[in-house]
């Protein structure tokens, strides 16, 4: 591949993402044979324009198509005034038409989604649409452990029954191929499945969904020669002795995975990557901060995070 694109969005417009984005573009800095296609509002003040470095080569345009046209700058930036939803939904149909080989986005909330006119609930809901995947998770990575989630946003009431043996063993396969990605250390250990009852049920004592799913899943995984262990208990699952024990843990709901994730974590490392579309895309692991939008404080580390991994994975 001569060169690749990367789509950067940086989402809502009174968020942090521009600035994340500023600051993770500095830290990583030009790469040879990347360039980026920076998405931002044609609203930007002059202040927050003025935090990516002089070392970066940019031309501004005020579309995707002249962006695509461009050959020579580091950076390709539109200046839109396009809604930030739009933005995503552009870019994602030129990663699908392979004219763009990775995206990353900064956080977009679901209410800027809803006032473009959407219907989805969130990028991984846009981008599912789009690309017409019946099966999308959400994988993160992190400097301690990775997790990927089997559900995303349902309430705890319908996580249950949204736990089918189909849905767990796309989410498994999903798990998997980001296994096979990780450092050479990571991916030798095998994928820890989480239970979903307290104590993982206890054989039977405290709820039987670890009794209806694990039989099947396990033996799906062994058919399919893919290294996993479970039910795992989730009270102690991510104590920090079992870090190294797992390539990643696969977590049946959001909250299962999302807390410990952001708690060990932090602001200081994650990266969140899309699983089963047919194109690269990360993000950060989150929100839109609009408490310090342009007060230069937010901290960039996880935009870095998905920057690196876009380019990563659109090399691979």
């Amino acid at each position: 591949m001569n060169r690749i694109r990367i789509a950067l969005t940086t989402g809502d417009v009174d968020g942090i993402g521009f600035e994340v984005a500023a600051k993770a573009l500095n830290k990583v800095g030009p790469q040879k044979g990347v360039q980026v296609i920076l998405w931002r509002s044609e609203m930007v003040p002059q202040r927050l324009l003025s935090l990516i470095d002089k070392k970066w080569a940019r031309i501004t345009v005020d579309s995707l198509e002249e962006a695509l046209k461009v050959k020579g700058p580091y950076i390709v930036d539109i200046a839109s005034d396009l809604p930030p939803a739009k933005w995503v939904e552009l870019s994602a149909k030129a990663c699908l038409d392979k004219k763009i080989h990775a995206l990353a986005t900064a956080p977009l909330s679901k209410t800027s989604i809803k006032e473009a006119g959407f219907k989805d609930l969130g990028h991984t809901d846009i981008l599912k649409r789009l690309s017409k995947t019946p099966s999308v998770n959400m994988g993160f990575v992190g400097d301690k452990f990775n997790v990927v989630l089997a559900t995303a946003h349902e309430p705890l009431s319908n996580v249950p029954r949204k736990l089918t043996q189909k849905a767990l063993q796309e989410a498994l396969i999903n798990a998997n191929e980001l296994r096979k990605k990780l450092p050479a250390a990571q991916k030798s250990k095998p994928i820890g499945i989480l239970g979903l009852n307290p104590h993982a049920g206890e054989k039977g004592l405290i709820g039987h969904d670890e009794a209806r799913l694990f039989p099947k899943i396990l033996a799906f995984a062994r058919k399919n020669r893919i290294p996993a262990e479970g039910p795992l208990v989730p009270d102690a699952a991510f104590f920090p002795i079992n870090w190294k024990r797992y390539s990643l843990y696969l977590a049946l709901y959001h909250d299962q995975g999302l807390i410990p994730f952001k708690m060990i974590h932090g602001q200081d490392s994650g990266v969140h990557i899309s699983l089963g579309i047919p194109f690269v895309r990360t993000s950060v692991d989150h929100g839109t901060a609009k408490d310090i939008f342009g007060k230069n404080k937010a901290n960039p580390q996880s935009m870095i995070d998905a920057l690196r991994w876009a380019i990563k994975l659109a090399r691979l």
